[in-house]
């Protein structure tokens, strides 16, 4: 007989509370349900020992046998088949650890089937004779019958969303078409926030897949991707620009205008400023989510254009440039 450990098929900490031990269930449930999964051997198997490990690890008592014995459940066993003591105490002690029978007692009797029946609403069978050891039964008939009760809220949906980088600055709308359980398709417009990101995710409540038993629908997440731009790039909430400079600007100093998101605005290049050079401009940047009214900064790179088609003169003062600095 094959061990079943509870806790990796819950994909929970063997610390974990029952409240992190109830939300796994649920997901996990809500993933391998055979509604979800009609005609699925695999995912049928697999809700089966879900719920049979839910059935133990969420019931203190349960868990607390699990836990103490173990990987040495083979031994209790032995014991139970070789003792023949049906509801007799039983001296864990000697075989986990103990000393001289001083162990902690738990008393153990074979069910009958009226108690099965009791216990789980149907029969003993369809679930592994590892837990049958322990505490006989079918969780699984109890489950069945606790979930015409209970509903499962429906399954969460992704939506992948592409935007430009101005439709990320201002935010946007987008319009979908989506087939509902009814088989009827449905309009869906989404407010996509200013200051959206790369994998931003917008929240739509209510627009995933139906629910079960009456349980609320899951809900749509718009996964956005931003589209590369032209000019800018975006490293937060700061955007970078590369601006052409004409040389007698560099050497001299003046204003050029630089294009941002939302409106043109004058840079003060001084004079002498080198090629590559990076100023700032505060402010101008992509909003923050959330918070319009804050935004990142515009870096903008000196790019120097030399002049071409120089006409005599031009040539000249440049010769006479050069006599007065050789080396420029």
């Amino acid at each position: 007989m094959e061990y079943k450990d509870y806790y990796k098929i819950l994909d929970v900490d063997k610390n974990a509370s029952k409240e992190d031990i109830k939300k796994s269930y649920r997901r996990l449930a809500r993933k391998y349900h055979p509604d979800v999964n009609p005609g699925n051997a695999e995912a049928e198997a697999k809700f089966k020992e879900i719920n049979e490990a839910n059935e133990v690890l969420s019931d203190s008592e349960k868990r607390r046998k699990y836990d103490e014995l173990g990987a040495n459940w083979k031994q209790y066993e032995q014991w139970q088949r070789a003792s023949g003591a049906q509801g007799q105490p039983f001296e864990w002690g000697q075989y986990y650890g103990g000393q001289d029978g001083g162990g902690s007692r738990y008393q153990y009797r074979t069910m009958t089937e009226d108690d099965l029946n009791e216990m789980f609403g149907g029969t003993a069978g369809g679930f592994s004779s590892f837990f049958r050891t322990f505490f006989g039964g079918d969780p699984n008939a109890r489950v069945r019958r606790d979930q015409r009760n209970s509903s499962i809220k429906g399954q969460n949906i992704q939506q992948p969303v592409e935007i430009t980088l101005e439709e990320s600055f201002t935010g946007t709308t987008r319009i979908f078409e989506m087939l509902g359980a009814d088989g009827n398709r449905r309009r869906i417009e989404a407010k996509i926030p200013a200051g959206v990101t790369e994998g931003s995710q917008v929240k739509l409540k209510g627009q995933g897949t139906p629910g079960l038993n009456g349980g609320a629908a899951g809900d749509l997440y718009l996964v956005t991707h931003i589209l590369p731009h032209h000019s800018f790039e975006r490293k937060g909430k700061d955007l970078h620009i590369e601006v052409s400079v004409p040389l007698t600007v560099a050497v001299l100093g003046g204003e050029v205008d630089v294009c941002s998101l939302d409106k043109t605005v004058k840079l003060k290049v001084p004079k002498e400023t080198q090629n590559s050079k990076v100023f700032r401009l505060k402010g101008k940047g992509m909003p923050e989510l959330g918070k319009p009214d804050q935004r990142g900064d515009l870096y903008v790179k000196v790019k120097v254009v030399l002049p071409q088609s120089l006409s005599h003169k031009e040539e000249e003062l440049f010769k006479d440039l050069r006599k007065l600095r050789p080396n420029a």
